[in-house]
């Protein structure tokens, strides 16, 4: 009807996948010169593509530092990026492309289960052609956040609700039990029991915590010396040199090396970490084996 106004035309936005790919590549490599480099094109044409991209969302995307990270916003597209990277990945392995459709997994794991029942997964992986492992090293308490950012496909961690976007499988739990040397066991342990205030101690990083609540629940007020090793397998070895008592995985104690093992210390329980294995909600055959690879090794942890 003349005169009347036309309805208003809601906005959608359309992601272009080329400049989703540009996002995943500056964060990749640390820069627009970097993402420049690994796309073939100039950084010019990154700046404008990272420009359009921020246009249709409205939002800034990415923090022009060094090295140059995604917002939150940012992170939103970015696992986005990743996820039909790793679609793209499937489809030229599946049109017989061969080493063409190699992709990159990144996966998130502590290293304690990297240093136990996770080894598994690196045998499988190594008769897979067609991936190629990053695996970063976090804390199981924090590994989700990997997720959320996109960094990660997947994710062993202590958290049992699925990331946005993502699924969750419960894979079983770690033990830990508190453990030395039997020379510093002998040289701290009293008619009372052992001398807790006293006997120095090892703790993988500043956020870990499991020998503090140990103590705690002894009663402990103030914390003995400690050394902080952020190595499992350097953690294992100072606790076997005397350096300090430690929660030590169970699988750990196991295998120890005959006459070289660790001892548990009496009165205090041991700690279990019960563990989700998170990953992306994808039908991707390369994603449903590696979660295959890790529930596979998973059956070697505890059962709840």
């Amino acid at each position: 009807m003349v005169g009347q106004k036309s309805p208003k035309v809601p906005y959608v936005y359309t992601m272009n996948f080329e400049h989703l790919k540009t996002l995943s590549a500056i964060v990749a490599t640390g820069s627009f010169d970097g993402a420049a480099t690994l796309l073939g094109i100039t950084p010019s044409a990154v700046s404008q593509r990272i420009k359009a991209l921020e246009s249709s969302a409205g939002q800034i995307l990415v923090r022009r530092s060094l090295p140059s990270s995604p917002t939150e916003a940012g992170a939103i597209l970015l696992r986005t990026a990743r996820q039909i990277q790793a679609l793209e990945a499937d489809a030229l392995q599946s049109l017989g492309r061969g080493p063409a459709g190699r992709s990159t997994a990144s996966i998130a794991v502590n290293a304690d289960s990297l240093a136990t029942w996770f080894i598994p997964v690196l045998h499988e992986a190594a008769t897979w052609t067609d991936t190629e492992l990053d695996l970063h090293i976090e804390d199981q308490d924090h590994s989700s956040r990997l997720l959320r950012q996109g960094d990660v496909l997947g994710a062993v961690t202590t958290e049992p609700k699925p990331v946005g976007g993502c699924r969750a499988e419960p894979l079983g739990v770690m033990r830990y039990i508190p453990a030395a040397s039997p020379g510093l066991r002998e040289s701290y342990e009293t008619t009372d029991g052992i001398n807790w205030p006293e006997m120095p101690m090892l703790q993988f990083s500043t956020n870990d915590d499991m020998q503090h609540r140990l103590l705690r629940s002894q009663g402990v007020e103030r914390f003995p010396p400690t050394h902080t090793i952020p190595s499992s397998e350097g953690f294992l070895e100072a606790a076997r040199a005397g350096l300090g008592w430690g929660m030590i995985p169970e699988q750990q104690l196991k295998h120890g090396r005959p006459g070289d093992g660790l001892v548990a210390l009496p009165g205090a329980a041991a700690h279990d970490v019960a563990l989700y294995w998170q990953c992306w909600a994808l039908a991707s055959p390369r994603l449903e084996r590696i979660t295959a690879a890790v529930q596979a090794a998973g059956s070697h942890l505890r059962r709840n």
